[in-house]
């Protein structure tokens, strides 16, 4: 039988340390030894080098053979029950004998094998014990913590107490996975890290993703030598993932890092919260330190704790963050202010505006005015920040706590200011909250810059960790989740009380408009009808003189040319009296409801009908109505109104046919688009007379509109206007349809009831 080892030997030789296949090194720690079952037959597929060292068998003699024939059938039934009880969840500890020997034992399942490690059992019972009294101890100081600084440097104290550890360090991780020594508890010899800052590059995103799988690594000793994994060759590239091995061998790149720090064995603890990697629970010896099983799991309690308290912990914090300033929020909606313009200056120095989010300034830009207080920028820079922040904001909010990573060239926008909370209040309205820059000191353990060195070699970690200070520039205190809702739900309030503002404006702009409106037309009104009134004396004057001079008794010593200027000077006059009378009749139509009554648009009909005999006796025309419905009007107005559209079709007869003249109605009230789909009784009047082009359908309804001139048709072009004018007194409207040749037909719309 051929075999082979898995050893991963490119890892020297690469050019990048995320890029290292971590998870396969193809080797292990020697502190234990290693074999790899397959999920079927529980033959062994993998082993690694040590395995007579523990065991008196090699891995030569193991591998290809099945678990059961090698060790018996009491360690595999205890194998196959763990399995089936357990491994699911691989919180108890499995102990096999193997070849005679106790071990203490861990499984996992990765891909195809059953990984199956084992570690001498010490049996301490002196472990059990003293984990249970230190952690019962833990819990009773437990509850005396309020913060969560407080509650991670009990954890690490109460670690170190169980591990004996030289160092154990709570380590909290920021949005780019750079850590802090957030608490610490160390030996009184050795120098303390509490505070120190070490860059993301010293975890590389490779190792956070197995600190997610794998929440407990072990390194007994920082300078053991890797012992290699075997398999059957049979010809094919194999590869084991370790990434759940307690026992698999680290990167080179991250023992050398340790060794440069002096460490010589470690445990680390992940601590994931709502599925990301919060922060690590980091234990140091500086000499050869392994530990229990027991231990093992009692630390990795401990890294529980913690995580299922962070939520509390930092919720407490939050909430008295979240209780003042909704104090402050409360105040701001409580104070009631008129809709004016000049009520934002006001609520731009109430104090409670700054105190909602912690603020040092604030700016409102509302209808282009801009009211400010506390640290802010110029008005006309508040005007760009404001445009600027637009462009930025997702659903009409932004905020920053470095600004000067959003202003391109206009660095002196951030003059004094390095924090904005940025909410449009529509229609380029805005409220920006500022915060000024913050300087501030960074520990670093070595130069962060340097975390990875390159040489001939290869790749290398820093072998320096010097304290080397930092100044964050440029930058403000970082905005908390509870100032953040706080501004968003001031700004949501503020801008309702925005929409009040501008309706109420235009309320009262088209208020001031509408009286401006009223009181133009009633001057127009009164001029039109002086104008009229008095333009009628001194027309009858000259109808009067005119008439005197034509029938005189000296009639005939008048010159014939004399006489044609008289008689056109008459039907001149006769027409503009006619004009004159049209023209006061249209300004005398008020827009009011007082006179509204029930009309009967048949009986209108019929006193029209005979009124207008002769002229219907003279042309041989006919009129006929169907059955009209009673509305609501003015009688005086609804008869004037169908007397125009009667004697015009009469006047527009074609002499090639006698006149004929039908009036109907809808059977039901029709939606009216003109008068917002009001309910409405639709009368036409259909009649055969000249009709009219199509294009004409609108204009001829507009004041002093001819379709022909007055030699060809007498009238003032004032009787169609004057229909429209009424139907719009009436709640209603008229449309006209004509085809040149054919006729015309106009119809009314009348609402149901009185008009609204």
């Amino acid at each position: 039988m051929k075999i082979k080892d898995i050893v991963n030997r490119d890892i020297v030789n690469l050019t990048n340390c995320e890029h290292e296949p971590i998870h396969i090194p193809g080797s292990i720690q020697p502190h234990g030894f290693m074999i790899a079952l397959g999920k079927e037959d529980f033959k062994i597929n993998f082993c690694s080098a040590n395995s007579h060292e523990f065991i008196e068998l090699s891995h030569e003699q193991l591998l290809g053979k099945e678990f059961k024939a090698v060790f018996g059938d009491l360690a595999d039934g205890i194998l196959q029950e763990y399995i089936r009880s357990f491994a699911s969840t691989n919180t108890s500890i499995l102990k096999l004998n193997l070849q005679g020997q106790p071990f203490q034992c861990t499984l996992h399942l990765s891909g195809d094998n059953y990984v199956l490690e084992a570690e001498p059992d010490t049996n301490s019972v002196k472990d059990i014990t003293d984990v249970y009294n230190q952690t019962a101890s833990f819990l009773s100081y437990m509850n005396n913590t309020s913060t969560l600084q407080e509650l991670c440097q009990l954890i690490a104290q109460g670690t170190r107490d169980i591990t004996g550890y030289d160092r154990v360090m709570v380590y909290r991780f920021d949005k780019e996975y750079n850590g802090e020594v957030f608490a610490e508890a160390c030996a009184d010899n050795i120098e303390p890290f509490l505070g120190l800052h070490y860059p993301h590059t010293d975890i590389p995103v490779q190792a956070r993703e197995l600190y997610l799988k794998n929440l407990l690594r072990l390194i007994v000793d920082i300078n053991y030598k890797p012992v290699p994994i075997f398999t059957i060759d049979d010809g094919t590239d194999k590869n084991l993932d370790l990434s759940l091995s307690i026992l698999r061998s680290t990167s080179p790149i991250h023992v050398e890092y340790l060794q440069n720090m002096g460490v010589g064995a470690t445990m680390t603890i992940s601590l994931i919260h709502r599925g990301r990697l919060w922060g690590l629970i980091a234990c140091h010896h500086y000499s050869y330190k392994n530990l229990t099983p027991e231990i093992r799991l009692a630390s990795q309690l401990q890294g529980q704790f913690i995580t299922s308290q962070i939520d509390v912990r930092q919720s407490n914090e939050e909430y008295d963050l979240a209780r003042r300033t909704n104090i402050a929020l409360e105040k701001l909606n409580s104070s009631e202010l008129p809709p004016l313009i000049e009520s934002f200056k006001i609520i731009s120095v109430n104090p409670e505006l700054l105190k909602l989010c912690n603020a040092t300034g604030v700016s409102l830009l509302i209808s282009g005015q801009v009211f400010k207080n506390g640290l802010s920028p110029s008005d006309e820079n508040v005007r760009i920040l404001s445009e600027l922040l637009r462009d930025y904001s997702n659903d009409s909010t932004f905020y920053t706590d470095k600004l000067i990573n959003f202003v391109g060239d206009l660095k002196e926008l951030c003059e004094n200011i390095s924090g904005v909370i940025y909410h449009s209040l529509g229609n380029n309205n805005s409220i920006i909250w500022y915060r000024p820059e913050t300087l501030s000191e960074v520990h670093w353990a070595g130069n962060p810059d340097k975390a990875i060195v390159k040489d001939s070699k290869g790749l290398h970690p820093r072998n320096s960790f010097n304290l080397w200070k930092q100044i964050i520039k440029c930058r403000s205190n970082e905005w908390l989740q509870p100032e953040l809702n706080a501004a968003a739900n001031y700004a949501h309030a503020l801008q309702k009380q925005i929409s009040m503002l501008l309706l109420s404006q235009e309320e009262e702009k088209y208020r001031n408009l509408n009286e401006t409106l009223k009181e133009a037309n009633a001057e127009l009104e009164n001029i039109n009808w002086i104008s009229t009134h008095d333009l009628q004396e001194p027309l009858r004057k000259i109808q009067l003189i005119s008439s005197k001079l034509m029938y005189s008794e000296h009639e005939e010593q008048i010159p014939q040319n004399v006489m044609d200027s008289l008689k056109r000077m008459n039907v001149s006059a006769d027409r503009m009296q006619t004009l004159l009378v049209d023209i006061l009749k249209y300004t005398r139509i008020k827009n009011s409801e007082d006179s509204f009554e029930p009309v009967s648009l048949n009986e209108i009909v019929n006193e029209i009908a005979d009124e207008a005999r002769e002229a219907f006796h003279e042309k041989n025309g006919t009129i006929t109505a169907s059955s009209l419905p009673t509305v609501y009007g003015v009688p005086f107005l609804i008869k004037q109104l169908f007397s125009n559209i009667i004697l015009n079709s009469l006047k527009y007869s074609d002499e090639a046919r006698n006149p004929q003249i039908v009036i109907s109605a809808s059977d039901k009230p029709v939606k009216n688009a003109a008068s917002k789909n009001r309910l409405s009784y639709a009368v036409s009047f259909t009649d055969n007379g000249i009709g009219f082009e199509p294009q004409y359908a609108d204009s001829i309804f507009n004041i002093f509109t001819r379709l022909h001139s007055v030699s060809e048709y007498k009238g003032s072009g004032v009787g169609l206007a004057l229909c429209k004018k009424i139907m719009q007194t009436h709640g209603g409207n008229i449309t006209a349809t004509g085809t040149p040749g054919e006729g015309s037909t106009f119809t009314l719309y009348f609402p149901v009831g009185p008009s609204e």
